[in-house]
């Protein structure tokens, strides 16, 4: 019998039934400082016997981008180990992810670990997050022994799994800073324990960044979006167990967040040591900083053409009316597509009179992505862009959103969706004719690419296509676009978003001219004359922008290479290693 195996056949469900007794399970569980502290050779030689990344499911998101960006940086450390060193584990694996995690990554799927409305059809966040649990009652007893025996399933199959490839340290990814599976987070926190894990433990986003009790908020201050997870927050067992599992506090953990102001917040209001919090930066493949030409741009067009066509190269439209007329469907599926104001309308993907706004982002409320349509409509009624694009009737603009639309934010399409029917209503037809916009819903590869010769499509070669890269987004834990088209060469237009501490520490402000990228400011208001024309500037006359770009691509060249990741992980392995023997 295995060590884990043993150890859970001890936890009989029936003698647990509240929170509190889950909370003082895990107690039970937690390891003691080694009393003796290995070498740092010797311990950094443990940790290459198996590496795993946890998160709830892998696709075209950030989290799976960058837990990409990870592995491939502790390949590096461990070149020798590479082809057998990561393996990752999650709820589901979409098609997407196929463009995103290497083949000869291990991949091992846990039914029931996937999150938020993917967790069981939603039903679990709902009875946790929107619905009352007052404390002591028989609804909380009850979710409580739920909770507990979906942890001891889900701990029964990834402690196993651990087991037996020999992983020896955990990478959980938002598992435990954002609560989509509860019980994921419980059986995460008791494999751990049990095993001996080391675990670096990755924060992208926290429960409380947008959100708080309603008795908090003043009278004028809008709900958060995060709001929710503080519907039970009276239910004190309830919710002192979800404070101390996001994120849990351990010898062998190390936590590891996206920005400083997580990072303060951990110290200051929850009694974290600054030993056992740190930052991680991003990273921009090398590839990125590879030089390009316009026969590169028109391939990467040429070649998403096919993927939005469904294989045939050339793009035409789908009438908007339609396509909202049927969007509950296409949410199922969500095949790539090109709207316009009227089926079949052709657009020559090659063409140099192609203007091409991307904007690299899923589909959710806080990414505004509304507002690429209000620039559009600015620009199209401001007197030079409009003038040229009258003169010009080969022009034509598409804004292309490459992310997909989660299920639970179809309205936040309908929002774009509504705007660009309101534009298109009200632009004269030969106008409204030659605007488009491209959904391509995470897909990089067609299978039409086999009989063409293609290659598929890399995150690289997808901004390589941009005019400009848009990107209002409201709130962002980072903000990659920013490093992405930066290091790509192409124009950006970004708004300043909140975090404002943020914002401010991907564009490198305060450090040397030489490290920081500048770019053009959304506006939170009215678009001035000024923006418009700068905007203007930027897509009818590219080459007057190329001092810019240069120094941008420099910029991010001295701040966001891997290897400065490889270096970094490095270094968060050696506070693991002081760390666990204090």
């Amino acid at each position: 019998m295995s060590r884990l195996t043993e150890a859970l056949a001890h936890i009989n469900p029936g003698d647990i039934d509240d929170w509190s007794a889950i909370d003082a399970l895990l107690t039970s569980l937690q390891r003691l400082p080694s009393p003796t502290q290995p070498d740092w050779e010797s311990f950094r030689s443990r940790a290459a016997s198996g590496i795993a990344f946890l998160t709830f499911d892998f696709g075209i998101d950030g989290v799976s981008i960058e837990i990409s960006k990870y592995a491939k940086a502790l390949e590096g450390l461990y070149p020798d180990q590479a082809d057998s060193l990561i393996h990752v584990i999650g709820g589901d694996f979409y098609p997407q992810a196929d463009s995103v995690l290497q083949p000869h990554w291990t991949r091992f799927r846990i039914a029931g670990i996937n999150g938020w409305s993917k967790w069981d059809n939603g039903q679990w966040f709902s009875h946790l997050y929107y619905e009352d649990m007052p404390a002591g009652s028989p609804r909380s007893r009850e979710l409580a022994q739920e909770m507990l025996k979906q942890a001891l399933h889900i701990a029964g199959e990834l402690g196993a799994y651990i087991e037996a490839n020999d992983i020896a340290l955990l990478i959980p990814v938002n598992i435990h800073s954002n609560p989509g599976n509860l019980a994921l987070a419980l059986a995460s926190v008791m494999v751990t324990e049990i095993l001996d894990l080391i675990v670096i433990n990755s924060n992208h986003d926290f429960y409380w960044e947008g959100g708080k009790p309603a008795s908090e908020r003043t009278p004028d201050e809008a709900p958060g979006v995060r709001d929710h997870f503080f519907r039970n927050v009276d239910n004190a067992p309830f919710f002192n167990l979800l404070q101390r599992l996001y994120p849990w506090r351990s010898p062998h953990w190390l936590q590891v967040n996206i920005n400083r102001l997580q990072s303060n917040r951990l110290m200051s209001s929850f009694g974290f040591a600054p030993a056992d919090v740190h930052e991680l930066s991003t990273s921009i493949s090398d590839r990125f900083l590879e030089p390009y030409t316009r026969d590169d741009v028109r391939h990467a067009r040429l070649r998403m053409a096919h993927i939005l066509s469904d294989g045939k190269g050339v793009l035409r439209t789908t009438a908007l009316a339609s396509h909202l007329r049927d969007l509950t469907t296409w949410m199922q599926d969500q095949r790539p597509c090109v709207l316009g104001i009227e089926d079949g309308l052709q657009v020559d993907p090659t063409s140099t009179q192609l203007l091409y706004l991307l904007q690299p982002t899923r589909v959710i409320a806080r990414k505004r992505i509304e507002k690429d349509v209000h620039l559009i409509h600015a620009l199209l009624e401001h007197a030079p862009f409009k003038t040229a694009f009258e003169e010009n009737d080969a022009l034509q603009l598409v804004l292309h959103i490459t992310g997909p639309t989660p299920i639970e934010h179809q309205a936040d399409l309908e929002t774009v969706l509504h705007a660009y029917r309101d534009m298109l209503e009200s632009l004269p037809r030969t106008t409204a004719e030659r605007v488009m916009i491209a959904f391509s819903v995470g897909n990089e590869y067609h299978p039409s690419f086999k009989q063409k010769g293609f290659e598929p499509l890399s995150i690289e070669s997808i901004y390589r296509m941009a005019s400009a890269v848009v990107f209002p987004s409201q709130t962002e834990g980072r903000g990659l676009p920013i490093v992405e088209a930066s290091a790509s060469r192409v124009p950006l237009i970004c708004s300043r978003y909140e975090p404002g501490e943020v914002f401010a520490g991907v564009v490198g402000e305060g450090l040397p001219d030489e490290q920081q990228i500048q770019y053009t400011l959304f506006p939170e208001g009215d678009f001035s004359k000024a923006f418009l024309d700068e905007v203007s500037q930027l897509l009818l006359k590219p080459e007057n922008a190329q001092e810019q770009l240069d120094h941008n691509f420099q910029a991010v060249r001295l701040r966001y290479r891997t290897q400065a990741m490889s270096q970094a992980f490095e270094d968060l392995l050696r506070s693991l290693w002081k760390k666990a023997g204090t």
